[in-house]
């Protein structure tokens, strides 16, 4: 391997390590300070497998629209939490996750009506994490989870096993927020 192609590799590897977040192809690129998509992801290609190699717990997973994110294993995220310092997501932000994952698909007016204005920062970083995607119906931006929101909290991937799912961790609202 060239030395320019190592210095690349390190630069994508700790764009990674410490974005805590899904960094797109062109973010990745800026971080290799190159242009080139190709040379990218053949770094990222090789990355993903000698990080599969060396590490039990840690993985380099491919997410929604082309991202990749230096992550924990699903199977070892529980355990992880009892040592983290910082939570991944506000409290705040955890239940407007929480509201997407159980009454989706839900429309943005529809959170902002039940959570308030603040919904809308909350939707935009859990869309830029990966956990969330959206739909456009007509005026409306109908949000669901994700598979990677899926694999990264160890639920199924079905929006209706995942409203199962939480019904045994969470008290469950009466009535869902207004449509």
């Amino acid at each position: 391997m060239m030395p320019d192609e190592d210095f690349m590799e390190g630069r994508i590897e700790a764009a990674l390590y410490s974005a805590g977040r899904p960094l797109t192809l062109d973010e990745l690129c800026r971080a290799a300070q190159t242009t080139s998509r190709k040379k990218v992801v053949s770094a990222v290609t090789k990355l993903i497998g000698r990080v599969s190699e060396t590490f039990s717990a840690v993985e380099i997973v491919r997410v929604g629209g082309g991202s990749y994110v230096m992550q924990l294993k699903p199977q070892f995220n529980p355990m992880a939490k009892k040592f983290a310092r910082q939570p991944l997501l506000s409290r705040s932000t955890m239940k407007t996750l929480t509201m997407v994952a159980y009454f989706q698909p839900i429309s943005a007016k529809s959170l902002s009506d039940k959570r308030g204005s603040m919904v809308y920062n909350h939707l935009k970083t859990l869309e830029s994490m990966g956990l969330i995607a959206y739909t456009q119906e007509g005026k409306n931006s109908l949000y669901r989870t994700t598979d990677y929101f899926a694999d990264y909290f160890g639920l199924p991937k079905d929006g209706a096993q995942i409203k199962h799912s939480l019904k045994k961790f969470f008290p469950v609202p009466a009535k869902p927020p207004n449509a």
